[in-house]
């Protein structure tokens, strides 16, 4: 045995992987910072439990749902060892990765993974446009998950929307249907790092701004409900009960669908 799987074991958050759902398609790799996964016979596995984090980072880009963050003994968590992972995968990172992006192309279309893959859309055909300028209806700054104060005046006993960036990209009546008196928030949470500090973010919002209503709105795409398990997250640990929605939007801009959990 090596030094690393002599640590002691503690009963902490780690991830899980279905082999039955895993399909291989890599991306839970690519979304993995510290190195923790790779591809072994075609599936995902956990090279050590003390390179996994379990903050789940790796979760969010899964299509198929394989993988989960559960609680168990496990090797603590160990940031020198994954330094010294890091470092010692360097002189061939260019090949891997290169490997692994040929693994999630050659996999995209079976999964039915949208959030990387290229589409071209017709030129919609525009019904009622407006005219004059369009004010915007924002009425905070800023707006970055990462950036908000969850404990700033705007939030104070307010309907909060947290948005996926994507969205308000997608869906043309973003500000008239969902920023509009609402306080907001967006994040991806497929390309955001410090997703524990998202939920914490959540919990605060909903125990100590007291906001009224919160509403979370994503991207059709896989990768984009893990917004929603930030949310949901957020909300169990929070003392408070608050009405949550979400709604979920087409990659042409399509509202899809609008329902309250």
């Amino acid at each position: 045995m090596t030094e690393i799987e002599h640590q002691n074991k503690v009963v902490r958050k780690i991830i899980q992987i279905d082999e039955e759902l895993c399909t291989g398609c890599g991306n839970c790799i690519v979304d993995c910072a510290e190195a923790a996964l790779a591809l072994v016979d075609g599936k995902a596995k956990v090279v050590n439990e003390v390179f996994c984090d379990g903050l789940g980072a790796c979760i969010q880009g899964c299509p198929t749902g394989a993988l989960e963050i559960i609680e168990r003994e496990a090797a603590e968590f160990d940031e020198e060892a994954v330094e010294k992972r890091l470092e010692s995968l360097k002189s061939k990172e260019e090949v891997e990765i290169e490997q692994v992006k040929q693994i999630v192309a050659e996999h995209s279309h079976q999964c039915g993974c949208q959030s990387s893959q290229t589409m071209v859309f017709e030129e919609p055909t525009v019904q009622n446009e407006a005219t004059g300028k369009i004010s915007s209806t924002l009425r905070q700054w800023p707006v970055q998950m990462h950036l908000v104060n969850p404990i700033a005046p705007y939030y104070q006993g307010a309907d909060v929307l947290i948005s996926a960036d994507c969205v308000g990209y997608s869906y043309g009546d973003f500000h008239r249907d969902f920023i509009k008196s609402k306080s907001i928030a967006i994040a991806c949470p497929k390309l955001d790092q410090g997703k524990e500090v998202y939920i914490e973010k959540i919990k605060s919002l909903i125990d100590d701004a007291k906001i009224n209503t919160l509403t979370v709105a994503i991207m059709e795409v896989p990768c984009c409900s893990g917004l929603l398990a930030l949310a949901q997250e957020g909300a169990k640990r929070a003392s408070r009960k608050v009405p949550i929605k979400y709604v979920v939007i087409g990659v042409k801009g399509d509202l899809l669908k609008e329902e309250w959990l």
